[in-house]
């Protein structure tokens, strides 16, 4: 019987990528929403959520964004495998009792990220190098409460990526990009190209080597957490 995957979008041209591709191959259906101008899915029909990236802030003050936050903190609740990418991290970082802030600089295009000790012991990213490369765009931070696990960090951002208990993952970073993608969120957003100063042409010749080993790991993280989807919570 297949399962039904949401992906919740903050904007249009913030799409799950090949997040989609590894979920409709785990057997899973595939639904979107634009959460500000389409609302949340219903409750119920949710076995795996993917929450997406935005150029806005968790802490900006729209309803919406508060709307989500309880939705998000429902589906944790109940057990569903959940990954936050980019804004999705931080809002994930926001339900789980942490902090979203300004962080020292403006993140954009390839960054070196380093596993942390609990990162090289994750079932996710254990067999990955000590250290790669990731498509960044970001300029806030996060800080974990208790229950979070800091798997990757970088120079400037010591929480890169994260796990809550067993089937909860935040990644500050994109390895849902694909070529395409690159063109339109430059065309999208203008401002964060030039305040990253770097140009289109340089942010797609940059990622292009990059992207199979970034789709390497989303493909990983919806293989392992699938794999729990009908397992017994561990709490």
């Amino acid at each position: 019987m297949s399962k039904t995957a949401w992906c919740l979008q903050q904007v249009a041209f913030e799409g799950p990528g090949v997040f989609r591709r590894a979920l409709e191959n785990a057997g899973y259906h595939v639904h979107q929403t634009i959460v500000p101008t389409e609302g949340l899915p219903p409750q119920g029909q949710i076995d795996f959520l993917l929450i997406l990236g935005g150029p806005m802030s968790v802490n900006d003050p729209d309803s919406w964004i508060a709307q989500e936050v309880r939705f998000v903190a429902s589906a944790i609740a109940q057990g569903i495998p959940v990954v936050g990418i980019c804004f999705g991290a931080q809002l994930l970082a926001k339900v789980l009792g942490g902090t979203v802030g300004p962080g020292p600089k403006f993140e954009i295009g390839m960054v070196p990220v380093a596993l942390t000790d609990e990162g090289k012991a994750d079932p996710v990213f254990r067999d990955l190098p000590d250290s790669f490369s990731v498509f960044q765009w970001h300029g806030e931070g996060i800080s974990l409460a208790s229950t979070g696990l800091p798997l990757a960090a970088s120079q400037d951002f010591p929480i890169q990526a994260f796990r809550h208990r067993d089937r909860v993952y935040g990644l500050l970073f994109h390895p849902e990009i694909e070529a395409s993608n690159i063109s339109v969120m430059c065309q999208a957003c203008p401002q964060d190209v030039l305040r990253g100063g770097v140009s289109e042409d340089f942010l797609e010749r940059q990622t292009q080597a990059h992207l199979p080993f970034l789709h390497q790991v989303a493909h990983r993280i919806v293989a392992h957490l699938t794999s729990l989807s009908s397992a017994p919570l561990n709490s």
